[in-house]
């Protein structure tokens, strides 16, 4: 699914280009992807309202609205992308890296209406839409967001290092755990301790006070890289996460195994 840097590039284009727009009509007619709310109750809580503005922790999204009016959430599921559209039809979008398989769909002529599943109009026209092919995303008013640790990208090192390193799980398994730290998935957590050269299987609580501190900056420094250059799949290590690829640092053969329950690569020379 979208991680972090993904949903950051969805938040950006929808605080660029869809903020203090009068919304004049709201399609939720799509009863999976707006569940539980039952259709039209999402539109009669937004008609007449703007977004006022746009607010993400880790890999969750939601829109402030006008006079008091609730907030809208709007998860990108596996692989949906945010469209917003001037009154003169130029676009703008974000969300799920475009070299993906169903992100790309949205370059083609052909793209299916039906993989709008929410649209917001706007009085002058322009239109607010969440593409989703695969039909995983979600949108909800006010939604709740207590399970969530700390955002992953502006943690404290403090912080990070009493969550991440506490309990016998694998480390992997610790960041890709949402209530620990929002906003890494399976790819970013493989990039972020192969920069941080720690083994994705070592149990968190034997990792030293310095190792953390290590782990907290290349948590950092993969998340702003892969928001600079427009998602995870673009980070140095995403290409050799394949059966028989190569460390691109020392050249050692990489490793794979389950962690986490998730599908991990690592470099067993580097990452002890």
């Amino acid at each position: 699914m979208p991680e972090l840097p993904e949903v950051e590039s969805a938040r950006t284009t929808i605080e660029a280009a869809a903020l203090g727009r009068r919304i004049v009509e709201v399609d939720d007619s799509d009863r999976y992807e707006c569940r539980p709310h039952p259709a039209g109750e999402i539109r009669a809580a937004l008609l007449g309202r703007e977004l006022t503005g746009a607010s993400r922790t880790g890999k969750s999204m939601w829109c402030e609205t006008s006079e008091d009016g609730p907030d809208l959430g709007l998860h990108l599921g596996m692989s949906g992308r945010i469209l917003v559209t001037d009154a003169d039809g130029t676009s703008t979008e974000g969300g799920d890296y475009l070299g993906t398989r169903y992100a790309s769909i949205t370059e083609q002529p052909d793209r299916k209406p039906e993989w709008d599943r929410f649209t917001l109009t706007f009085a002058d026209g322009g239109t607010l839409r969440l593409f989703d092919k695969r039909r995983l995303g979600r949108v909800r008013l006010d939604p709740d967001l207590s399970a969530l640790g700390p955002d992953a990208e502006r943690i404290g090192v403090a912080d990070f290092r009493e969550r991440v390193g506490r309990g016998t799980a694998p480390v992997k398994a610790r960041l890709l755990d949402q209530s620990v730290l929002a906003g890494i998935g399976n790819l970013l957590a493989d990039e972020v301790l192969w920069r941080a050269r720690i083994g994705p299987r070592r149990p968190a609580d034997q990792l030293a006070a310095e190792e953390l501190t290590t782990l907290h900056g290349a948590v950092h420094e993969g998340v702003r890289t892969a928001i600079r250059r427009g998602g995870v799949h673009t980070l140095d290590v995403m290409a050799h996460r394949v059966v028989g690829a190569h460390c691109p640092r020392c050249g050692t053969e990489m490793a794979r195994a389950t962690v986490g329950s998730r599908t991990t690569f690592w470099c067993p020379q580097e990452q002890r």
